[in-house]
Parts: C-alpha cells; structure tokens; sequence
C-alpha cells in the first residue's frame, strides 16, 4: 500500500513559515544549503520559492557520518559545494526526511567545519519522528508517524513525489 502526499502544498507551507523565521531572526538575507540527494531537491525548489540572491549550497555528509565504517561511502560520492561563506551567517539547512537525526548531526559537523554560522534553521519535508539524538527541525511540511514497516520516499527532481510505502513483511 502507498499513501501520496501533495508536495506543493507542502512546499508552499514550508515558504511561508520560512519567510516569517527568516525575517524574525535573520539579520540578513539567509543562504541556503540541502543535503545530498533528497534535501537538495527539496531546497532547490525553497531557494526558488524565496528568491534568495546567494546560490544554493549542496552538501554531500557521506564522510561525517557515525555509521561510515558499517555502511561504506558508495563509489561515486561528490564533493560538497559551499559557494559562499558560511561565517556569521544564518543558515537554512534543508532535508528531505528527519528521522534519527544522525544525517543533521553529520551536516552540522560539515558546515562547521567550513566556519561558524549565526544560526542554522533547520527546515525538513517530512518529520517522521523516531529521534536518537536531541535535533527538531524549525519548518517542517508534514509530521507523520510510521509503523516498523513503512517508510518515506521522495522521488525526483521532477516531478518531486512523496509517498509512504509499506515495505513488504520479511517473515
């Protein structure tokens, strides 16, 4: 069984409450960075939405990630690209999923590497729950709660689809 979701509904919700954060706390105009694959999907669809000046960063955690020696980095892992200075600006960190909060850890370890943000918001498609570190996200488009069997999945660029797909039983 899959449940569809409507990603544009989602995406306009998320710009808005975007717009209102970034104008509350937000000194300056924000930069934006999604995380590889789906989180840079979903940003550049937000950067867009925005209208922001700086071009959309891309960041690639594979190496930043606590479970690299039991996972492996797959053959063809890019580079990250951070075509601006991170330095004393607010930052819109964007990604498709937030589960455990291990992949928002990693990112933030990335990005402090290339400097020190004013702040982070962090802004996800789905909050899905399940949390084994303390990370919540500032803009969230939808929060679901799954059963051991189902998961997200986003499909894309285009068209951009969300779905919940109940992954067969292993018995």
């Amino acid at each position: 069984m899959t449940q569809q979701y409507d990603v544009e509904a989602l995406l306009r919700q998320m710009t808005v409450e975007l717009k209102s954060l970034c104008s509350d706390v937000c000194e300056h105009e924000p930069v934006m960075i999604g995380i590889h694959t789906g989180g840079v999907w979903v940003a550049e669809r937000l950067h867009e939405a925005l209208g922001l000046n700086q071009p959309l960063g891309k960041l690639n955690i594979s190496f930043y990630r606590d479970d690299f020696t039991r996972i492996g980095v797959h053959p063809q892992v890019s580079p990250s690209n951070l075509p601006f200075s991170v330095e004393d600006r607010c930052i819109i960190l964007v990604d498709d999923v937030l589960y455990t909060g291990r992949t928002i850890r990693a990112a933030l370890n990335e990005i402090y590497d290339y400097g020190r943000p004013a702040r982070v918001i962090l802004a996800t498609l789905v909050d899905r729950g399940g949390r084994e570190l303390p990370i919540q996200a500032d803009v969230v488009g939808a929060r679901m709660v799954l059963g051991a069997h189902e998961q997200v999945k986003l499909s894309g660029p285009e068209p951009l689809q969300l779905a919940v797909v109940t992954k067969p039983n292993s018995n």
